[in-house]
C-alpha cells in the first residue's frame, strides 16, 4: 500500500501539449518581498479629469479620454471563440488587491503591477469591482461619475495601462457597472435636488410624495438591503420636508427610474465609453434590480430581507429589465473581441437566472444557488442538475462561484454548522474550514461552464471575523446595529510576503487591518511548497486548461458512490467528492490527477478521506 499526496507541486504546473497527463514547467519563483513599482504608461495624456454637464440628459468627463484599444491589442486575447464559456475569472476587488503608493489603499497601478500572478496563476480574466469617481460610501457602489476612475485608485491613464498591459500577458478585462442606482453626489442627483419638486430631473430617479397628513410617512414598504425602510425625505430648496426618494440600498444611493429614456440613453453611452477603452465585457450589478413593478405596490410583509433571492419582489426580477439586456447585447456584439455581460441576479430560482442569459440577452449569471449551497452531497446534486437543466434550453452555460466581496468566505463558512447562511461572524472550525474548502473548489473546477474565482481564496484566506466596530466600513453593518453586514471580513487586503507592515500589500499599512496568520498564507509562503492551497489552485487550473473534458459541455454523467459522496464522469475524467465525516473506499477509475488531500492507493481500489475531492483520467 502507498500514500498518495496528488496536491501541487514545488514547482509551477503549466499545461504542454502531452496527451493524458501534465508536464511540470519549473519557473523561477518571483520575489514577492518587494514593493509594487509604478511603472511608466504607455503613452501620455491629460490624467486629471473634471465634471461638466454636457446638457440636461448625460454626465461627461471633460478631458480627452484615452484612444481606442486596437484591434491587434484586442486580437491577443482573442485567441478561441466562445472562451467565456469554460473561462475562470478573477475577481479583484482593487482596494485590497495592492497598494503601489504606500496610502494604505489598493490601486489599479497596484492591479497592473500583479497581473504577471494572475497570468501564473492560470486564470483567463480578471473582474475588476468598482474603481471610479465615488464618495466611497458603499465601496464604489456609489457612483458619482461612470467616466472618471477615483483619485483613491489612479486615473484613466492608469485604467488605459492596466487594459493594455492585460492584454498582452493574454488576459482579458471584465469590469464592474452599476446600473440599478448611484450616488447621491451624480450630477442628476444633485441637480434634481437643487431644483425642487416638479423638476424633470427628479423623473429620472423614484422621487414620491409621501403617505400621511402631512407627507411624512414612506410612499411604501419596501424595506432597504441595508435594513430600514428603502426611502429617505429630501429638505427642499426653501427649507421645508420633502418628496421621497428610492433607494433599495444605502441613502446615499438613489434608485435610476429605468422608465424615463435618459436613463437608457446615457448607460448605452458608458458602455460604449468602456468599451472603446478596450475592455472585454461588464459585470453588472444588481442586474435585477432595474425595473420596478409597476406603480410601486406595497409589499406586504414586514421582513423582506428573509424573502430576497427566494420569492418574486416587486423591485427585482422583473421582467420588463430582458428589454434593457436586449438593447445592451447589440451594442456589446458590435465590438470585436468577443466581450461578455456576466449578471449578478438574485432570483429564486435558477430557471428565473436563465431568462438573463437568453441567446439576445447576457452571457453569464452568477449561481447564487450553488453559493449558498451546504456541503452536503445531496444538496450539490440536486442544485448541479438544476442549474445545467436550466441553462441548457437557452443554450448557455452554468456560472459557478463560491466566494465574493459580499457573502463569508467560503473557507469560513464550511468551517461553521450548516443553516447559518452566507453571512458568518464565528470563525468555527478553521481547519476543517479550509479542507472543505480545498475539496469545494476541486469540486467547483470539475463541473462544466465558468468559474469565477475571489482574490484570496487561492491562498485559503479565511474571513476575518473580529473586525473592531471603528475600523468597519460597511454600511449595512451599522444600519443593522451590528446584526447584519459583515462583508469587511471578506475585503481584508490580500498577503503577499511574510513580513511587512502589510505583509507586501503596499509600503504602509492597510485600510483594514490584518491578522498575524497572514504571514503563512501570503503568497511568498506559499510559492512552490507543496501542498499548499496557492499551488492546488495553480494545478487545478493548469488541469482545466489540459483536460479537454473539464469545464467543456453541458452535462454529467452521474456514477453510483456512497451516500455522501458524489461522483460523475464527464469524457475521460472523473471527479469524486466526499463530503463526509468519515474516509470512504472507492474503485480506481484511472490514474490519479489530482487530489484536494492526501489519499491512499492500493489493490484497485482508493480510501478518499472526509472532505477530500479526487480528480481521475481513464486517458
Amino acid at each position: 500500500m502507498r500514500l498518495v499526496a496528488r496536491v501541487a507541486a514545488a514547482v509551477s504546473i503549466r499545461p504542454r501539449c502531452h496527451r493524458g497527463r501534465l508536464t511540470a514547467v519549473r519557473r523561477r519563483t518571483p520575489d514577492f518581498r518587494k514593493t509594487p513599482k509604478t511603472c511608466k504608461p504607455h503613452h501620455s495624456y491629460v490624467t486629471r479629469i473634471q465634471l461638466r454637464i454636457k446638457d440636461a440628459m448625460s454626465q461627461h468627463s471633460a478631458d480627452q479620454a484615452p484612444t481606442p484599444t486596437s484591434a491587434a491589442a484586442v486580437a491577443t486575447v482573442a485567441k478561441r471563440r466562445d472562451w467565456w464559456r469554460d473561462a475562470v475569472i478573477y475577481q479583484v476587488y482593487p482596494r485590497s488587491f495592492a497598494d503601489s503608493n504606500g496610502d494604505g489603499m489598493g490601486d489599479l497601478e497596484g492591479v497592473r503591477s500583479r497581473l504577471p500572478y494572475l497570468r501564473d496563476l492560470g486564470v483567463d480574466a480578471v473582474w475588476l469591482s468598482p474603481f471610479y469617481a465615488s464618495p466611497q460610501a458603499d465601496a464604489g457602489y456609489d457612483v458619482a461619475d461612470y467616466r472618471a476612475v477615483d483619485p483613491m485608485f489612479g486615473n484613466l491613464l492608469d485604467a488605459d495601462a492596466l487594459i493594455r498591459d492585460a492584454h498582452e500577458l493574454g488576459l482579458r478585462i471584465i469590469v464592474d457597472l452599476v446600473p440599478n442606482h448611484s450616488s447621491d453626489q451624480h450630477e442628476w442627483f444633485k441637480r434634481a435636488l437643487a431644483d425642487g419638486p416638479g423638476s424633470p430631473l427628479r423623473d429620472r430617479y423614484h422621487f414620491r410624495p409621501g403617505k400621511g397628513e402631512n407627507g411624512e410617512l414612506p410612499p411604501n414598504d419596501w424595506e432597504s438591503i441595508f435594513g430600514g425602510p428603502a426611502w429617505t425625505r429630501v429638505t427642499e430648496p426653501d427649507g421645508t420636508p420633502g418628496e421621497w426618494y428610492l433607494h433599495l440600498f444605502a441613502p446615499e444611493q438613489p434608485d435610476f427610474n429605468w422608465e424615463h429614456p435618459a436613463v437608457g440613453d446615457e448607460f448605452r453611452s458608458i458602455l460604449r465609453f468602456w468599451l472603446d477603452m478596450g475592455v472585454d465585457g461588464f459585470r453588472i450589478d444588481v442586474a435585477h434590480g432595474l425595473v420596478k413593478a409597476e406603480g410601486l405596490p406595497d409589499l406586504g410583509d414586514h421582513d423582506q430581507l428573509k424573502l430576497l433571492g427566494n420569492d418574486v419582489m416587486p423591485f427585482f426580477d422583473q421582467d420588463g429589465v430582458h428589454e434593457v439586456y436586449r438593447q445592451w447585447r447589440v451594442i456589446l456584439d458590435e465590438y470585436s473581441g468577443e466581450r461578455i455581460f456576466v449578471a449578478e441576479a438574485w432570483t429564486p430560482t435558477v430557471e428565473r437566472t436563465a431568462n438573463y442569459v437568453r441567446p439576445d440577452e447576457l452571457h453569464q449569471a452568477f449561481n447564487f444557488q450553488y453559493l449558498s449551497t451546504e456541503w452536503d452531497a445531496d444538496e450539490l446534486r440536486k442544485v448541479v442538475d438544476r442549474t445545467l437543466d436550466a441553462m441548457r434550453p437557452v443554450g448557455a452555460p452554468a456560472t459557478w462561484v463560491l466566494s465574493n466581496h459580499d457573502v463569508t468566505r467560503h473557507a469560513t463558512r464550511f468551517a461553521n454548522p450548516p443553516g447559518l447562511g452566507t453571512q458568518i461572524r464565528t470563525a468555527g472550525d478553521r481547519e476543517l474550514g479550509l479542507r472543505r474548502a480545498r475539496a469545494a473548489t476541486l469540486l467547483m473546477l470539475a463541473l462544466p461552464g465558468s468559474a469565477y474565482v475571489y482574490q484570496g481564496e487561492e491562498l485559503g484566506l479565511p474571513d476575518v471575523v473580529d473586525l473592531p466596530d471603528e475600523v468597519r466600513q460597511d454600511p449595512a453593518y451599522f444600519r443593522g446595529a451590528g446584526q447584519d453586514g459583515f462583508r469587511d471580513g471578506c475585503r481584508v487586503p490580500i498577503p503577499w510576503t511574510r513580513e511587512g507592515s502589510s505583509y507586501g500589500f503596499g509600503s504602509g499599512g492597510s485600510w483594514l487591518p490584518q491578522p498575524a496568520s497572514w504571514a503563512e498564507l501570503s503568497v511568498e509562503a506559499q510559492t512552490g511548497v507543496a501542498g499548499s492551497t496557492l499551488e492546488l489552485y495553480r494545478a487545478a487550473l493548469a488541469a482545466r486548461r489540459e483536460q479537454p473534458d473539464l469545464g467543456a459541455g453541458d452535462a454529467v454523467e452521474w456514477l453510483r458512490a456512497p451516500e455522501g459522496v458524489l461522483a460523475f464522469r464527464r469524457g475521460e475524467f472523473v471527479c469524486v467528492a466526499n463530503t463526509t465525516g468519515e474516509s470512504v473506499t472507492l474503485p480506481a477509475y484511472g490514474r490519479v490527477l489530482l487530489t484536494s488531500g492526501e489519499i491512499t492507493e492500493a489493490d484497485g481500489e482508493t480510501k478518499v478521506p472526509s472532505d477530500t475531492t479526487v480528480w481521475w483520467t481513464t486517458a
